[in-house]
Order: C-alpha cells, then sequence, then structure tokens
C-alpha cells in the first residue's frame, strides 16, 4: 500500500483481520480459510463482484508442522490440512484466478515456496514435500506464460521470525521487516527467484554443499525434545 498499491488480504481469522484493519484502515480484507475448495472458489466470486481490476496473486497461505515419522499419532486430516493450505491453494487459487490476472497489463503471480526445497527440512515433511510441490508447479505456469505479459515470481524464504508454526512456535529466523524489504526490491528488479539471507546461498550452492547442510541442520533438530514427540 505504501507504494501505491489496492490490496486485499486473505485470512481465516476475524482476530487477525481486526488487527490488520487496525493498523490499516484501508486494507480490503475476506475471511476464508483456503485449505477448504469452496472456500477458495467464494473468494474468487467475491473479488469478481468487489475487486474484478486484481491483477496480482500473492500465495502466501501456509503451516507450517513438526511431524516425527516415527511418531505418528494424528488421522490423516490432520496431516492432509498442510498439504491442502501449502499447495492445493496455491493451485486451486492460480487456476481460479489465471483468466482474470493475464487479462491484465501487468499481471503476476507471486508463490511462496521455501529455503527448504534445496535443503530438505526433515523435521516438517509434509511442509517440504508442499513446498517442492510448489516450486515445481512454479516453473509450469512461467514457462507457459513467457510469451505474454505477465509475470510469474517464486520466493524461497529462508527461516523467518513469524507465527508460521503457530503463536510461539516460529520465533526464530530473520527480521520480517528486513526480509519483506528485500523481497519487495526483487520484485522490482523482475528477479522470477527471490531469495534472502541463506537461501541466497543455498540456491547457488554446489549438491554437495547442499547435501552437507542438509545434515548438518537436520543434526540440530534429531534430538530435540520436542521435535521427538512431535
Amino acid at each position: 500500500m505504501d507504494l501505491g498499491n489496492q490490496v486485499l488480504a486473505v485470512d481465516f481469522s476475524e482476530k487477525n483481520i481486526e488487527a490488520a484493519k487496525k493498523e490499516r484502515p484501508e486494507l480490503l480484507t475476506y475471511k476464508a480459510d483456503l485449505s477448504f475448495p469452496d472456500d477458495r472458489e467464494a473468494l474468487k466470486t467475491w473479488v469478481d463482484d468487489n475487486f474484478s481490476d486484481l491483477d496480482i496473486l500473492f500465495n502466501d497461505a501456509g503451516i507450517q508442522r513438526w511431524i516425527n515419522l516415527q511418531n505418528l499419532k494424528h488421522d490423516w486430516s490432520w496431516y492432509h490440512q498442510e498439504l491442502a493450505v501449502n499447495l492445493e491453494a496455491q493451485l486451486h487459487l492460480t487456476f481460479l484466478f489465471l483468466p482474470q490476472i493475464t487479462a491484465q497489463p501487468n499481471g503476476a503471480f507471486i508463490n511462496i515456496s521455501s529455503g527448504l526445497v534445496i535443503n530438505n527440512g526433515a523435521w516438517v515433511p509434509v511442509y517440504t514435500a508442499s513446498k517442492n510441490g510448489v516450486h515445481g508447479f512454479t516453473q509450469a505456469p512461467r514457462l507457459q506464460l513467457q510469451d505474454t505479459a505477465t509475470k510469474v515470481f517464486e520466493i524461497l524464504p529462508p527461516a523467518v521470525n513469524t507465527n508460521l508454526g503457530g503463536a510461539g512456535e516460529h520465533n526464530y529466523g530473520n527480521d520480517l521487516d528486513e526480509f519483506a524489504d528485500a523481497v519487495i526490491q526483487q520484485l522490482q528488479d523482475d528477479l522470477p527467484e527471490i531469495t534472502f539471507a541463506s537461501s541466497w546461498d543455498q540456491l547457488r550452492a554446489d549438491k554437495a554443499t547442499n547435501q552437507k547442510t542438509t545434515q548438518e541442520t537436520w543434526n540440530l533438530f534429531k534430538d530435540n525434545p520436542t521435535f521427538k514427540d512431535a
């Protein structure tokens, strides 16, 4: 909004929406749980009726859960929710909004994957699988739309201090404001793959280096009592 854009924020939490509106009253908001196909389709209908000049889709919905594969204790619906939010929602929303965005003179899709598509996050296996899916899918519309005016970006974040895993569960990593500023600059520079800090290094490292980093990172998690009980 500071750059002159009108922004529609979508969230499943009324509390989060109220907080965002309090901070930025000019923000457009819509309440939806993007893990459900019906909510995604209702969002598209609402946009058609209220925000038909939408030209950028920012696919950033995501959750992350530590999962010990040797201690599985939930039913499939619990594990599937992570896939539904992280992967299915990005694909479905892209399909829904593709005709509208490609009709705009400066349309763009911005998909969030993760640095963990390069260095596997063994402690978050479903999250890593979903983000690998986003990474693979993003390359398809980038190629299929390369002869159009529509751009396709992928953001590969490192660990960022957010509530990705739930309140208080992901309070480590890079500063969110610094990361956001770097992302905006790279979008303005038309870089198709956007990285920051460690993910910049990962994207450019050789396979052996990334394998070594993957093992070293896993070593930090595998004996963590919280992970063992996950």
